[in-house]
Formats: structure tokens, C-alpha cells, sequence
């Protein structure tokens, strides 16, 4: 269901294990000549300080940049409103109604889902607790939820706030599984081992596609098989996964998956997010569901009647029509997605990422610790690095590094994020922003 690009990016991501890698400048220079992908580059308005220096961003992770056509979709909307105010809604050039259903093929590529099985709406944690409502459904000692230890804080509360919503507390019924002592990131077998130990309790595994403070990429498919023998429902947060790496949530069998459009699908602060729910649960009646007018029957929408007859698939757990402004960015990263194709994406994106880990193993041999998996299969476009130096030192090195013109973000107590997104970052600003760390760290 994916789009695919042909041809390679780089060659083969070992092509840049080896030992005669240039990691000068003029290195980089030639990885980035050889990059078919660059031209999209200037496609994207970089960020400048006061001085107009422009920046070395490497803060996809957190709110990706905005693409050229971005305004050409929003302004057709304001134009769209400001002609036809109402009418809009019919006879705008990209009518209001079905709004939502045009980022629908978009989105199933990015995820690997039938155009049916995803919706544009709401946003990640309002997605999280709709979807909850559905297949969280604890029943006798089934009653537990299992995450990772250190879950996105906002998926935290919303499971803890669901517990409490059942009577239940978050101290007994919500289950966190850690990396193993003395390692920082988590291992396949332990987790599908717990889901086995814990079979018959778990009502809902909720994992993350790409772990947000390691940069970890789990291996889904596995997880999401024990989990389904265990005979619990499975939900994936894919905050960091969507437009990072390449997913196959139908095949993988999720019943549900949640994420946000602002990271590395570059549609802005607030933009709308996304929800998947398994074509096996589209015409479900038994599920209950936090109903809404948006997703009704359409065909019957308009009449106004009194009883809520679901919409199959995704689209019936919408609640409120689509907010078109924080929509139409979304729209003109897709198109961008579906030129560049997600898999040269994810190729490109391997091959930054390690040159990044060679070019900080070499200047900063034991003052980093990368946290993130060396193995390409375990990690998205993001690094995750351990400041090893004093608490307060480390954070200086960070704002050192910012100081510098680099962004990236910092997580306390010691880790610094970078992310480089295939479709703006360069190996240039790679090897600027490890050579400016490198300076940050030797002051």
C-alpha cells in the first residue's frame, strides 16, 4: 500500500560503515552532491536567528519545517472563506466537508493501511482516549494496561485518567516495562516475555512506534503478535514513527494506532493528528464509542436525526467536522511525502543518521554516550545523546550548542536530542552541528 520511489539514495547503508569515510567537511560535501533527495532542501524555509544566521535544525522531532507550498494551501482556504463564507463548505476548491478525506490516501501510504482504516482528526492524546474508549474494555482480572516506562508523559496521564475512569488505579492496574538494569533501551524478547507473563490480566498493550526520548524503533510486528495471543487489544503511539519510517499497521494487525502531523510530517504547531483503527473492526456495533455528528452516516448527516449510525471504518469515531486552517498544511506535506516516497525517506534517513554516530564516535570518543541502537532496524532519524559530564556542565554544553546555531532539545537530566529529516537536513549540517558540539564539549 506504500508508495514507492525507485532507485537508491546512497547505496547501501554499510557503504558508510567503512573506514575510509571522509568526515572532513568536503566528505560531507560529496554525501550531499550524491543525494538525490537534496533539491528538497530548498524546498523548506529554514529557520534564522536575529542576526539573519541561518540555523542548523536538527529538531524534527519536535516541530518539523514548513514547506514552501504550505501557504499556497491555507491561503486557498482563507480565499475560499473570504469569497464564499458558507457556500464554502460545497463549492470551495477543496470543499469543507469531505476536508479530512483528502489527507486519507496520504496518510494510509505513510502507515500502511487501507484508505478506510485512517482519519484525519483531533489531535494525538484526544485520539488516544477515543480510542480507548473503544478497546480498552477491562473486564474481571483483565483490567491492566501495559507501557513502556518512560511513555511520552501526555500518554501517561491519558492511560491513568482512563484507569480512573473505570474505578480502577493507576498504582495496581498500570504496568510499565523498563530496559533491562544497566541498559537504556528496551529489548524485544523482555517485552514480549512480560506480555506472556502477564496474558490474562492485560486488556491493552499501548506502545510507542519510536520511542521519544531514546529514539528506539521497536520491533512492532512481534510485539504486536504477543499481545494478540495474550488476547489483549494493542494501540500504537506513532508521534515519532509517522513520516520517519515505514509502518504496515494492517498487516501488523493493530486494532488501533494514534499520532500527530507537527513532527517529521511537517504540518505545523497544533495541526491536526491522525488515528488508524484495523478494517477488521469497521463495521463494529458492540464497540462503545464518544459519538459525534462528523461521524454519522453521511449520506444521512444532514438530516439531524436523533440516533448516531456509525460512519465504517476510521471515519466513524469523528466527532466534530475537520478544522480546515490546521488541516491544509498537512495537505502539502503529503504531496511532498508521496514525491519523495517514504522508503527513500527511510534510506536517506539511515544514512544520515550514521554519519552522525561517526562523526561523534570520532570527535568525541568518551564524552557521548549514544542511547539510541546502533542496529539500523532500531532507530528512526533521531539520535539520542548522553552528556557525560556534570549535570550542570551538560546543560551548558547544550546551551553552548544553541548558542552556535545548532537546535536540537534537551531532555533533563543529561540528553540532548538531534534528528536529522531527510527531507531538509544535509550531511553538511550534520558535520556542523558535531563540530559545534565538539567545541561545546571541550569548553
Amino acid at each position: 500500500m506504500r508508495h514507492r520511489a525507485p532507485g537508491p539514495v546512497l547505496g547501501p547503508i554499510e557503504s558508510l560503515l567503512n573506514t575510509g569515510l571522509d568526515l572532513t567537511s568536503a566528505g560531507a560535501a560529496d554525501l550531499d552532491a550524491r543525494d538525490p533527495l537534496k533539491s528538497l532542501a530548498a524546498e523548506f524555509h529554514h529557520p534564522h536567528d536575529r542576526s539573519g544566521r541561518r540555523l542548523t535544525y536538527l529538531c524534527g522531532h519536535s516541530l518539523g519545517l514548513q514547506h514552501q507550498s504550505t501557504k499556497a494551501y491555507v491561503e486557498q482556504e482563507l480565499a475560499d472563506w473570504r469569497r464564499l463564507a458558507v457556500s464554502g463548505h460545497h463549492a470551495a476548491e477543496r470543499s469543507w466537508i469531505p476536508y479530512h478525506e483528502h489527507a486519507g490516501p496520504g496518510l494510509a501510504s505513510l502507515v500502511g493501511a487501507g484508505a478506510a482504516e485512517v482519519v484525519a482528526m483531533n489531535s494525538l492524546t484526544v485520539n488516544l482516549h477515543l480510542m480507548m474508549v473503544s478497546f480498552f474494555r477491562p473486564s474481571g482480572d483483565r483490567n491492566r494496561v501495559l507501557i513502556e516506562k518512560s511513555a511520552f508523559p501526555s500518554d501517561r496521564y491519558a492511560v491513568a485518567s482512563q484507569l480512573e475512569f473505570h474505578g480502577l488505579s493507576a498504582r495496581e492496574h498500570l504496568l510499565e516495562i523498563a530496559p533491562a538494569p544497566g541498559e537504556l533501551t528496551l529489548r524485544t524478547q523482555d517485552i514480549a516475555e512480560r506480555i506472556e507473563r502477564e496474558g490474562s490480566r492485560l486488556a491493552l498493550v499501548l506502545l510507542p512506534g519510536v520511542q521519544y526520548l531514546s529514539g528506539q524503533l521497536l520491533e512492532l510486528a512481534p510485539l504486536v503478535a504477543a499481545a494478540r495471543a495474550a488476547g489483549a487489544a494493542v494501540g500504537l503511539d506513532l508521534a515519532h514513527a509517522i513520516g520517519n519510517v515505514p509502518l504496515a499497521l494492517h498487516d501488523w494487525n493493530v486494532d488501533f494506532a494514534v499520532w500527530c502531523c507537527y513532527k517529521y510530517l511537517n504540518a505545523g504547531p497544533g495541526a491536526i493528528g491522525g488515528c488508524f483503527v484495523h478494517g477488521r473492526h469497521a463495521n463494529r456495533r458492540d464497540l462503545p464509542r464518544f459519538a459525534g455528528w462528523w461521524g454519522h452516516d453521511k449520506a444521512a448527516r444532514f438530516e439531524m436525526g436523533p440516533n448516531f449510525d456509525p460512519i465504517p471504518g476510521a471515519e466513524g469515531w469523528q466527532i466534530s467536522n475537520p478544522p480546515v486552517l490546521s488541516t491544509a498544511p498537512l495537505l502539502a506535506s503529503l504531496a511532498v511525502f508521496e514525491r519523495a516516497g517514504i522508503d527513500r525517506v527511510r534510506e536517506k534517513s539511515l544514512a544520515l543518521t550514521s554519519y552522525m554516530r561517526r562523526l561523534i564516535e570520532a570527535r568525541l570518543p568518551g564524552a557521548v554516550d549514544i542511547v539510541t541502537p546502533r542496529n539500523p532496524a532500531e532507530h528512526g532519524s533521531q539520535l539520542s545523546l548522553r552528556l557525560l559530564l556534570p549535570r550542570v556542565a551538560a546543560k551548558r554544553c547544550y546551551e553552548r550548542l544553541t548558542a552556535e546555531g545548532v537546535v536540537g532539545d534537551w531532555r533533563e537530566p543529561d540528553t540532548l536530542r538531534l534528528s536529522a529529516a531527510p527531507l531538509y537536513n544535509s550531511f553538511q549540517d550534520i558535520f556542523t552541528a558535531v563540530e559545534a558540539l565538539a567545541r561545546a564539549v571541550a569548553s
